[in-house]
């Protein structure tokens, strides 16, 4: 699997300050933009999964709304996690 429970906790970790702080919006959006890249890269290889690309759509619009949280209460906390994910915005 590509995203086991080390690899959650390390992004956690990194982003949301602890290993157990999963509730974090920063932590959220770094682990949504992992999924986001790896579901990516396999409809590039399986063009007619349908169903990994309603999920893809879903999990951009709730990444989307996390942003726009974030933007709203921490401007400087979002323009530093933009730049560390290279998300385009």
């Amino acid at each position: 699997m590509y995203l086991t429970a080390e690899t959650k906790k390390k992004i956690f970790k990194e982003y949301g300050g602890s290993e157990s702080n999963t509730g974090s919006t920063e932590g959220q959006i770094a682990l949504f933009t992992k999924r986001i890249n790896y579901l990516t890269k396999h409809l590039q290889e399986n063009k007619k999964d349908m169903g990994t690309q309603r999920a893809l759509v879903n999990m951009v619009g709730k990444r989307k709304s996390l942003l726009e949280y974030l933007k709203n209460t921490e401007i400087e906390k979002y323009r530093a996690l933009l730049k560390k994910l290279d998300i385009r915005r």
